[in-house]
């Protein structure tokens, strides 16, 4: 016990083992919805949801446990909601890529993602893409994530005269995710740990109770075979072989890199880890995520990224890396309990993924609204991607539009020469979608 103390230098950062282990738990209740929601994302795009259960709970756990070892930071780290989107919603669904070749993007992606961090280039990256863009980018998946959860519950429907309209309250499993919103918001303004995990809970209840959903076949199981999923990114990597495929790619890293970047000075502040406006061992934090990613689509899962939940673990007294490694092998424990994948309807995720929305879309008030030339790129991206169903679509309409306002703002000297490369990249990739 006292090596594990002065490993993590507990009495340092003014903590105790108790208090880590409570923290680590309270983190992992704040994000265990991950289990069951990403299976349900990436199964829309046709992967074998068991496996995607095991590799998601695989991956979250080595994310957890490196970040824990190595960066010793109270961090948690899982596949991130959003790009997990974009992979099932923009790539496979939207462009018709098989999920095969999506996930072999996925694992191209981290191996820059790593290369990028290994050679210290984050910081010239972070540079490129301007602030307000990268605020812009996490809003606008918020909203797209949202809007997804609106529809998969049912409160979203298309309609011929209005493009959308609200969904039909007749529908009895329309108020499960109803249900589900409203003790969802309550506990999340009430500030109760692990709010969205205990909704889904209370709603899968609702559900058995009232028929909508069955009984599962059991509760506790042997952990789901990867086999529909393991390895397969590596055999399709030759199928990264187009403009259009390429422009995925970059969109998985830029999306998982700033989202995790982002996420991580966030906590690294609420925790009071920055010292000059800079995040101690932030290298390390950045290959935890981009191991875990690398690996995570080697077993078959999206990309992973740190977890913003992990500030219900620093908010009860977490301030070690020992946080991050209670989370981790509470993930191994989660494995067991896959059965429960089948109580878990999209009613039941539909609540979880339009609170995370929520809370992705706080970022809208860093925006500086009055520049335009800001404002207007920004605008593109976050309102984009909800309403072409595309993140990626999203990015190019602020990306496109963003060395136009600001050269005629007469400031294009304040623009990186990556924007304007990116700026022919974005349109040469909205023509090829076009004409496809």
């Amino acid at each position: 016990m006292q090596y594990i103390s002065n490993y993590f230098k507990l009495d340092e950062l003014g903590t105790n083992v108790r208090r880590e282990v409570l923290a680590g738990f309270t983190t992992f209740i704040s994000m265990a919805y991950i289990l069951f929601v990403n299976p349900s994302v990436l199964g829309a795009s046709g992967m074998d949801k068991g496996a995607v259960f095991t590799a998601t709970a695989l991956a979250s756990s080595l994310g957890c446990l490196l970040m824990g070892i190595l960066a010793k930071y109270p961090i948690a780290i899982a596949p991130g909601l959003g790009v997990n989107a974009f992979f099932t919603y923009s790539v496979v669904i939207g462009m018709k890529i098989p999920w095969q070749t999506a996930l072999a993007g996925v694992f191209v992606a981290s191996i820059i993602f790593m290369i990028i961090t290994v050679f210290k280039l984050r910081e010239a990256i972070i540079n490129a893409i301007p602030h307000n863009l990268k605020l812009a980018i996490a809003a606008g998946i918020g909203l797209f994530i949202a809007f997804i959860g609106l529809h998969d519950g049912g409160l979203i429907v298309a309609n011929k005269s209005t493009v959308v309209g609200l969904g039909s309250l007749n529908v009895s499993t329309t108020w499960l995710t109803i249900f589900g919103l409203i003790v969802t918001a309550i506990l999340m303004t009430r500030k109760v740990p692990g709010a969205i995990f205990i909704g889904m809970v209370l709603t899968s209840v609702l559900g058995l109770i009232t028929g909508l959903i069955h009984l599962p076949s059991a509760i506790i199981s042997s952990a789901p075979s990867m086999h529909p999923t393991f390895m397969v990114a590596l055999t399709h990597v030759g199928e990264i072989n187009s403009l259009q495929l390429v422009v995925v790619v970059l969109t998985f890293l830029l999306v998982t890199f700033f989202d995790t970047a982002g996420t991580l000075v966030g906590l690294a502040e609420q925790a009071g880890f920055m010292k000059d406006n800079k995040m101690p061992r932030v290298g390390r934090a950045l290959l935890a995520d981009s191991s875990s990613m690398l690996v995570g689509s080697l077993l078959g899962t999206s990309p992973t990224s740190a977890y913003v939940e992990s500030s219900a673990g620093i908010a009860v007294g977490g301030r070690s890396g020992l946080t991050a490694v209670v989370t981790g092998l509470l993930f191994i424990v989660g494995l067991f309990f896959s059965p429960l994948l089948s109580v878990v309807t999209s009613q039941v995720t539909a609540p979880a993924l339009i609170i995370v929305g929520v809370l992705m879309a706080q970022s809208l008030k860093q925006i500086d609204w009055q520049q335009l030339e800001i404002a207007i790129p920004a605008f593109l991206i976050v309102l984009g991607m909800p309403l072409t169903y595309s993140i990626s679509d999203g990015i190019a309409l602020g990306f496109i539009m963003y060395p136009i306002t600001m050269i005629a703002a007469g400031r294009r000297k304040e623009v990186h020469p990556l924007m304007y490369g990116l700026f022919f990249v974005f349109l040469i990739f909205l023509w090829i979608l076009n004409v496809n």
